[in-house]
C-alpha cells in the first residue's frame, strides 16, 4: 500500500476546498470550520495560524475571504506537508512552516500579522491518556501550555490586531488567565450542541492593545431540537451556512 492509499481526500464547505488528510489519526472536523468563520479578516490582511494540522481552518478563511495572506505553523512535518499540499491544490496564497511555535524560526519572529488563529489542543497531557498514533496524540494533547499559544499570538500580532481561537469550554479558565496583561478586549462565544446543553467548546476573540469591557456573546446553538430524534443532520439554519456555505459568524461589533 502507497502513502497515499493512506490518506483521504475530503470536502469541506460543500466542496469549495478539498484537504487530503490523514485516514486515520488526527483528522478536522467542524472546529477548524467553525474557527475560520469567527475569524474577522479582510482582504488584503495576514493571517498566521499557529498548529495548522493539514490547513483546514486556513483555508476555509481563504474560501471565505479573497486576497489574504496566509502562513501555518506546524511542528509534525506530514502534517505540514500536507497544509501545503492543500494549499496548493486549492489556489491559496499560504506558505507553511514546520516549526514549535515555541521556537519560531526568525522570519516569522520577524513579521507581525493582522489576525493570529489556533486550535491549541484540547487536553492537558497531565490529565489525558495518550493515543496510541503519535500524530493525533500532539494533536489532541501537546505539550505546550495554553499561556504559551497566548504569548506567541500577542508577540506576532499587528497593532488593533485580532487572535482567535477554539478550545475546550473546561479549559477557558485558563484561557483567560492566559489573555490578563497580554490582550484584551475579550470577548468568548459558548458552542452548544443543543438549546439547554452544557457547551462543550468556547470561541474566543481578543485584540492587541484592546480596551473594550469583557463580552459574553450568544452562544452558538449546533443543532435543531432538544434531542436527536431521527437519522440524519439536524443542524441549525445558521451552522449550515457555517458548514456549507462558508458563511461567517460575526461578532456583536
Amino acid at each position: 500500500m502507497s502513502a497515499e492509499d493512506d490518506l483521504s481526500r475530503d470536502a469541506f464547505l460543500d466542496g469549495q476546498i478539498h484537504v487530503f488528510q490523514p485516514k486515520r489519526g488526527y483528522r478536522a472536523g467542524v472546529d477548524p470550520v467553525l474557527l475560520a468563520a469567527a475569524t474577522p479578516a479582510r482582504s488584503g490582511q495576514t493571517v498566521l495560524e499557529l498548529g495548522c494540522g493539514a490547513g483546514v481552518a486556513s483555508l476555509c478563511l481563504h474560501a471565505r475571504v479573497a486576497g489574504l495572506s496566509l502562513t501555518g505553523i506546524e511542528v509534525q512535518p506530514f502534517y505540514a506537508a500536507l497544509a501545503q499540499r492543500n494549499a496548493v491544490e486549492n489556489g491559496a496564497d499560504m506558505t507553511v512552516c514546520i516549526a514549535d511555535l515555541r521556537d519560531l524560526p526568525h522570519d516569522i519572529r520577524a513579521r507581525s500579522f493582522d489576525h493570529v488563529i489556533a486550535n491549541p489542543p484540547y487536553y492537558e497531557r497531565a490529565r489525558s491518556t495518550a493515543s496510541e498514533d503519535e500524530g493525533r496524540d500532539i494533536a489532541l494533547a501537546g505539550e505546550t501550555p495554553l499561556s504559551t499559544w497566548v504569548d506567541v499570538a500577542a508577540r506576532r500580532l499587528a497593532p488593533k490586531g485580532y487572535l482567535t481561537m477554539i478550545q475546550k469550554a473546561d479549559r477557558l479558565p485558563d484561557l483567560l488567565c492566559a489573555l490578563e496583561g497580554r490582550l484584551g478586549s475579550v470577548r468568548v462565544r459558548a458552542v452548544q450542541p443543543r438549546v439547554g446543553r452544557v457547551a462543550e467548546l468556547v470561541l474566543v476573540q481578543a485584540r492587541k492593545s484592546g480596551r473594550a469591557a469583557f463580552a459574553l456573546e450568544p452562544p452558538l446553538i449546533m443543532h435543531q431540537g432538544l434531542r436527536h430524534e431521527r437519522d440524519g443532520e439536524s443542524y441549525a439554519e445558521n451552522v449550515l451556512k457555517i458548514l456549507r456555505s462558508g458563511a461567517d459568524l460575526p461578532w456583536s461589533r
